[in-house]
């Protein structure tokens, strides 16, 4: 019978576990949590207003129901929705996406403009004075009547462009005209058909 080493046993193969001692947080980390909590009690003790908590907002529900709310802004909608590809500016981008400062589209047939939003456009289009064949997105699925109309009517208003507003009347009449449509417009020339 062979006599087992105790030194070879798995018990004593292993490091021992380490041990906290008398150091087991530093002392700067204490001292950053300790000064973190002084300055927390001091601003909350320092920033408490001296007013009395009932002198807070009194209006009443049927006041703050009759306040109007704000009106959909169509240069906010265009700087989410279309600034990328036709600019700040209006200006678009040479031979990629047409501009819409001075262009007969924008300030022509406001029915026309209601159609290029509602269903958008695909293929060849002439604006001023340029050709332009790319695919402009339909934003009659993600605007509202309202949001549409605050749209065109930005559109129409800004750069120089000097069209009337557009009603969200006139863009629910467009949508419903059109309500059967399903696919962009093919290029300027089917537009310009439009009646």
């Amino acid at each position: 019978m062979t006599e087992r080493n105790f030194n070879d046993s798995p018990q004593r193969r292993e490091n021992p576990d380490p041990h906290e001692a008398l150091h087991p947080v530093p002392k700067i980390l204490l001292a950053m949590i300790g000064g973190l909590l002084i300055w927390a009690v001091s601003y909350i003790y320092i920033a408490q207003p001296d007013t009395d908590p009932a002198l807070g907002d009194r209006r009443g529900l049927g006041v703050l129901a009759a306040v109007p709310t704000k009106a959909v802004d169509g240069g906010q909608i265009f700087a989410a929705n279309c600034a990328a590809c036709h600019q700040a500016t209006g200006t678009g981008i040479p031979q990629v996406f047409p501009p819409l400062a001075g262009s007969e589209w924008v300030t022509g047939d406001e029915r026309k403009l209601v159609q290029v939003l509602l269903h958008g456009v695909t293929g060849p289009i002439e604006v001023a004075g340029a050709s332009y064949n790319g695919a402009m997105p339909a934003f009659g699925d993600k605007l509202d009547d309202e949001a549409l109309a605050a749209l065109l009517t930005y559109l129409r208003s800004a750069w120089g462009n000097t069209a009337g507003p557009v009603t969200a009347d006139l863009v629910q009449a467009q949508r419903k005209a059109s309500a059967d449509r399903t696919t962009p417009w093919n290029g300027g020339a089917e537009l310009a058909a439009l009646k």
